[in-house]
């Protein structure tokens, strides 16, 4: 167990008191001792050079770059000694043994453990798959088909259309023939042209005929495969599911009383039913394990990011983030069970300090400048809103919102009076006629005067409410913005979102792709400050009662 911990010097942190209570994982600023811990860690990164991992910094040469998620946990020993625990997340080249690090909850790579026994198997069923799935005779036989149905297509439907215009002639024929023949030679002429009629049906049920049997082989000698690799297919899932529930019961995590609880008995009463892969593999987890397990007393804690950013994600070196909820929220409810913690600061909101200005108000809808810091409808904790405050005395009428703003987001909130105006401008929302500008201060200085982002979103299911880029499965985003002020480190934008996608203008300021300079104040994808300086400033849309386009103004103010 000493090799796990680094013990501070009693001269390093005899100006700093312990905390009184232990950090909340989810929203926090780390504790002086927590920073401490952290710069000693990010040295021992930057002078270390046994890891063999690419992390994507100037140094790193080897392998494709893979940035990554440490933590630190300030621990007290039963001798009353101050040191502190370092962890990562997931693994590091490859590897859960790393002299300086705890070790996993769980390690699955040790030698000859069922996981790498029962991997090996499945390894040997996808080679096999992969062997069938690309047997020369295989790939033929399917090239053979595919070519063969879009041949029969063609030739089915070109004789069908000679047929129709058989058709067309036999019947233009009929009409001549009836003026021009007698009864009985026309009787002669008409057997004929049923004949031609049959004979037209023979030649397609011949072609159709010839065409599916042609089919009907080569489908029975593709089968032949299928036959032999969907029941690979169905093996493999089925050992990959064994594999999965051998090792969620073998992911037992303790709480300071000792109490285990298996991750399958974690997330069975969560929405997800079973764990999310990865589940227990972050650096928090297997840090509160190691102390509980040794006797250690957990002080206060923090995670940074260490390297490049993921090209989904937007993770900034060295930056301090909280725990993921998705993975690490139902696991650390039981780990931190007994616990003093820290208040969540997002549920200590004093009204007083967001007033509610009112800058137009007539019969249809009503026009407030939201206040950084104060929702637009009330959250599962907090009440205080927008619509709460409307409803409670700013308004003689039930508030219907139409749209909304994020909590720190500031500025222009349009709210109905009446079900018809709600319905008139929440189309125009719908159908993105609606007219928004929004100013930012970004957290660097951006040389470029303007131009477009477009980054598909999409929600980060297991890590709510951030959002990621995906290419796949994402919805389309798109901002215009123009570079308003260059200050010494930051900048003024403006931004005019294009869709109204969760959290676009924050994801496409942060995110690599985008101008990767978060917003300042942007505690999700940046660094937390006094506010987010994000503020709606200006919105235009048509009045539903005059038709005629309305628009409002207010400045920033920063």
């Amino acid at each position: 167990m000493g090799d796990k911990i680094a013990y501070f010097s009693g001269e390093s942190i005899k100006d700093i008191a312990l905390p009184e209570r232990f950090t909340f994982p989810f929203f926090y600023e780390p504790h002086p001792l927590s920073r401490l811990a952290a710069a000693d860690l990010q040295y021992y990164l930057e002078t270390h050079t046994g890891l063999d991992h690419n992390f994507g910094l100037e140094n790193d040469t080897d392998g494709a770059p893979i940035g990554k998620m440490f933590g630190v946990l300030v621990i007290k020993d039963q001798q009353g000694r101050l040191g502190y625990l370092s962890g990562f997340s997931g693994k590091l080249a490859n590897s859960n043994d790393h002299p300086k690090f705890v070790p996993p909850v769980f390690d699955m790579l040790t030698e000859n453990s069922f996981f790498l026994q029962g991997l090996e198997i499945i390894t040997g069923i996808n080679t096999r798959i992969d062997q069938l799935s690309n047997d020369e005779n295989y790939l033929r036989l399917q090239l053979e088909l595919k070519e063969a149905l879009q041949t029969s297509n063609t030739d089915i439907n070109a004789l069908k259309a000679q047929l129709r215009l058989n058709k067309e002639n036999r019947k233009l024929l009929r009409a001549t023939l009836k003026e021009r023949l007698n009864e009985a030679d026309y009787a002669i002429a008409e057997a004929d042209i049923i004949n031609q009629s049959l004979a037209d049906k023979r030649q397609l049920k011949y072609l159709s005929d010839e065409w599916m049997q042609t089919i009907r082989e080569l489908q029975a000698q593709v089968a032949a495969f299928d036959a032999q690799i969907e029941p690979l297919k169905n093996e493999r899932k089925e050992r990959s599911a064994d594999l999965q529930q051998q090792i969620f019961e073998q992911y037992s995590f303790l709480n300071k009383d000792l109490k285990r609880k298996s991750l399958q008995e974690i997330f069975k009463e969560t929405p997800f039913g079973k764990p999310p892969a990865g589940s227990g593999e972050c650096a928090l987890p297997k840090l509160l394990q190691f102390a509980f397990k040794n006797g250690l007393q957990p002080i206060a804690m923090a995670e940074f990011w260490w390297g490049a950013s993921p090209k989904s994600d937007i993770r900034k070196h060295q930056q301090f983030y909280p725990a993921c909820t998705g993975k690490c929220k139902p696991i650390l409810a039981h780990m931190l069970e007994g616990i003093e913690i820290d208040a969540n600061p997002l549920l200590d909101i004093k009204e007083d300090r967001h007033p509610l200005e009112i800058i137009f108000e007539d019969d249809s809808f009503v026009v407030v400048n939201k206040p950084s810091g104060l929702r637009s409808v009330p959250g599962v904790n907090i009440d205080d809103s927008v619509y709460s405050r409307l409803k409670q005395g700013l308004l003689a009428t039930e508030p219907l919102i139409i749209h909304r703003l994020d909590m720190d987001t500031s500025g222009l909130l349009v709210v109905a009076k009446t079900p018809s105006a709600h319905k008139h401008i929440q189309r125009q929302f719908l159908q993105r006629t609606v007219r928004k500008r929004y100013t930012a201060l970004l957290s660097k200085v951006i040389h470029q005067s303007g131009g477009m982002i477009d980054l598909p979103l999409g929600p980060d299911l297991f890590n709510r409410p951030r959002q990621l880029v995906c290419f796949e499965t994402g919805k389309k985003s798109v901002t215009k913005w123009e570079v308003v002020k260059r200050y010494a480190d930051t900048t003024k934008v403006n931004f005019w979102p294009l869709t109204g996608r969760t959290h676009q203008l924050r994801m496409h300021s942060a995110h690599a792709s985008g101008l990767n300079a978060p917003i300042v104040g942007d505690d999700l994808y940046g660094t937390p400050s006094e506010r987010m300086y994000l503020h709606a400033a200006e919105i235009e849309f048509v009045h539903p009662a005059t038709r005629e386009k309305v628009s409002f103004a207010i400045e920033e103010g920063f």
